[in-house]
């Protein structure tokens, strides 16, 4: 089904598709793997995980002089009350520079607004991409507090030895690189059989931190098996003699792996011995020998971006456990641009910021960015 909808400028035409047809999907698929900054979620196999979840996709799509130089995978959901709910994942996407790009980038914001069928929709656009929001907030988007997507992340250069990826980490990781083997610590690459794994260590971690509930089983191995298939996905297993602590699902896009997915079980020895820094470091290793140019282990904190990029702090005991963890490895923080947020017709907008004013009204938006979010479920402890 074609929305009713054709968005044109003097050289690029925009068309919303349900369904495009498999030479479509390739060639969409194909710009994605070639678009830095983006991520699997803009990826058609995204699609298919989130279907499970009553998710169903519309893709954007532009050309220019007839080739397909830009679009965007949304997302969209009814929910009870509101209608229909859209949200763009490291998205919209163009491979052209310069006065070509502002045009795709125009033609593309325009279409976005004029999705009709959405009530909400929110964007959140690839690393790079703060022209995006900007023509976004242009065609009468405005900035987004809704805390769908994170402020920002770190990443990791891939492009230096392994000896210099060494002396990035911090003071105790370096130590424990030397340590882990003989203290019985090994770290392999898993499969389908450890997803039940992954699940159990997830469930562990949650219960532990006292963490909203991980994503279910049945949700974890339709992901797993999609993006294992198109090869878009790892999973590893960090182990204390032979018996599984941690595991670390990433996913690979272009020429950047990210983290996606962790449990670990906290008791006994895999805390006193960091066994989830030595999966953390077995992934940079074989990310690095994979040929994948960056790594990004998940979002951090608004705190953490402002100390670690206006200030150039590398740890403070002021930080998230889990931010510290991630900054440990000696990356470098960077923010997202800007997330937008598209809401109508205007009773609703000021029905969703009245409710964000109120605790009843923030807790059902937080029911429905989880739903956006996650696997569906109430509760997800997926990372961003």
């Amino acid at each position: 089904m074609i929305e009713p909808l054709r968005a044109r400028t003097s050289a690029v035409v925009v068309e919303c598709v349900d369904a495009p047809d498999d030479d479509t999907i390739a060639e969409w698929d194909a710009l994605v793997a070639t678009t830095h900054g983006t991520d699997v979620t803009q990826l058609s196999v995204w699609s298919r995980v989130r279907g499970t979840q009553r998710f169903r996709p519309l893709y954007v799509l532009a050309r220019h002089q007839g080739v397909l130089v830009g679009g965007a995978l949304v997302l969209t959901r009814r929910l009870r009350g509101i209608g229909c709910v859209g949200y763009v994942s490291y998205g919209p996407v163009t491979a052209l520079e310069s006065e070509a790009r502002a045009e795709v980038i125009g033609a593309l914001s325009r279409a976005l607004a004029d999705l009709r069928r959405m009530r909400m929709l929110f964007v959140q656009p690839p690393e790079g991409a703060d022209d995006v929001s900007r023509a976004l907030v242009a065609r009468g988007f405005r900035p987004s507090a809704a805390g769908i997507a994170p402020a920002g992340s770190m990443r990791i250069d891939l492009a230096v030895d392994e000896a210099e990826l060494r002396r990035m980490l911090s003071r105790r990781l370096r130590y424990w690189t030397g340590r882990w083997a003989d203290r019985g610590v090994t770290v392999r690459q898993g499969d389908e059989r450890d997803v039940p794994l992954l699940a159990e260590l997830m469930y562990r971690a949650a219960t532990a931190r006292g963490y909203a509930r991980p994503p279910h089983l049945g949700y974890l191995t339709t992901l797993f098996a999609e993006l294992t298939r198109t090869d878009h996905a790892a999973l590893f297993i960090g182990e204390v003699n032979g018996v599984p602590v941690s595991a670390d699902l990433v996913t690979m896009c272009g020429d950047t792996v990210r983290g996606k997915l962790c449990g670990f079980d906290r008791d006994g020895d895999g805390r006193r011995l960091s066994v989830p820094a030595a999966a953390r470091w077995e992934i940079i290793r074989w990310a690095r020998r994979s040929g994948f140019r960056w790594i990004d282990f998940g979002g951090l904190a608004e705190a953490t971006l402002r100390d670690a990029i206006g200030g150039g702090v590398r740890d403070d005991e002021s930080w998230p456990s889990a931010d510290r963890a991630k900054m440990a490895f000696g990356g470098a923080a960077f923010r997202y641009p800007p997330p937008v947020e598209l809401i109508r017709p205007a009773p609703l907008r000021l029905a969703y910021d009245a409710a964000r004013r109120s605790p009843l009204g923030r807790s059902l938006l937080t029911r429905a960015r989880i739903a956006l979010r996650s696997n569906g479920s109430t509760r997800s402890e997926a990372r961003p």
